[in-house]
């Protein structure tokens, strides 16, 4: 039996916080089996999260500077969680700032080196752009952990600030879906709030049936997998439908839920019925699994808490550990690229 015990850490469209995860993993006999012996979300202040939000805008020493000052903050969230109890591996996804697969290029920030240098603890990073140079999409990569740590589940649900979804069936598929939370805690910045607590204020409106017909014709609704989005396409396409302030606010958040809701039923029709895994923050958003029930034939399974919120962040933990083991961690199956792919940049403690 071979054991490891790895930090996960993740920074998700939303811009809650960073999510971290410290996991033991143990492969025995063929099979893969973890632990998530500990879990936080350190969250960003108001300074931080306006520049992750608006440094795509910025110049490329703000980027520059940006990347430094979130590889500090991760190394020193990650030195506190390890405290005196030593791991042997950090797997870092960092924050996404710019996506455009169909340019080739992705950019997750957060300085590994930086990490490294901080913790002393050997740091994985820059997941993505190895199957980028391959063809790929670079996203979603948590499906080949979901196989491999999941293997009870053949369906799975993920709603964070994009909703993406993943079949294990003969092969693994999995894409971005849709809008999520990044529209959702968007609006509810209107209301003087960081996120919806339990979709109320949504609950409180009705579906603006107009706006509903533009998010469902969206360009990216009509394309077929593979397919990962970015805050680009969010600013660009979604963000002025949903900036009509003509419109009352609950209104169209409801409308987000509603097309959510939509989404999901749409591209799970003629699945094989098993349960669907729902994790990420959407999972508490109660009017929002109300609605996913409401529309869905398919039994909603949400797992314990630290899974929900952390199972990201455990599963970017998991390809650090595949990554400095030699192994394929993404997915051709799932991104388009052209084979497997083993990903990650290695910066030694």
């Amino acid at each position: 039996m071979k054991d490891y015990r790895a930090i996960g850490v993740m920074s998700g469209s939303s811009l809650d916080g960073i999510d971290m995860a410290r996991c033991n993993f143990q492969f025995e006999e063929g099979r893969w089996t973890y632990r998530i012996e500990e879990a936080r979300t350190v969250p960003y202040d108001a300074a931080m999260r306006l520049r992750l939000r608006d440094v795509m805008h910025g110049s490329a020493l703000d980027l520059a500077r940006l990347h430094r000052d979130l590889g500090d903050m991760i190394g020193r969230a990650c030195k506190e969680m390890i405290g005196n109890d030593p791991v042997e591996l950090i797997g870092s996804h960092g924050h996404t700032i710019f996506h455009k697969p169909d340019e080739g290029l992705t950019t997750q920030i957060g300085c590994g080196a930086r990490i490294a240098a901080i913790t002393g603890i050997t740091t994985v990073c820059d997941f993505r752009t190895t199957d980028m140079a391959y063809g790929g999409q670079g996203a979603p990569l948590v499906p080949l952990g979901e196989k491999l740590l999941f293997p009870e589940h053949k369906l799975f649900l993920n709603i964070g600030g994009i909703c993406n979804i993943s079949f294990h069936l003969k092969e693994v598929h999995g894409y971005d879906l849709c809008i999520a939370n990044q529209a959702l805690n968007s609006l509810a910045e209107e209301a003087g709030s960081a996120y919806d607590k339990d979709g109320e204020i949504a609950r409180s409106g009705s579906i603006n049936f107009e706006l509903l017909g533009k998010l469902s014709s969206l360009s990216l609704m009509a394309k077929t997998p593979p397919r990962s989005i970015g805050r680009e396409w969010f600013n660009e396409e979604v963000r002025p439908l949903l900036d009509d302030r003509s419109m009352p606010l609950a209104d169209r958040m409801h409308t987000v839920v509603a097309h959510i809701a939509k989404e999901v039923d749409r591209h799970t029709a003629g699945a094989d019925g098993t349960p669907m895994l729902v994790t990420g923050g959407g999972a508490h958003n109660i009017f929002l699994m109300e609605r996913l029930r409401a529309n869905t034939e398919y039994d909603l399974m949400i797992p314990d808490k630290l899974t929900v919120d952390y199972k990201e962040a455990l599963i970017f933990a998991f390809l650090g550990v595949l990554r400095v083991r030699g192994e394929a961690n993404t997915m051709a199956s799932v991104t388009g690229a052209e084979h497997d792919s083993i990903g990650g940049a290695v910066y030694h403690g």
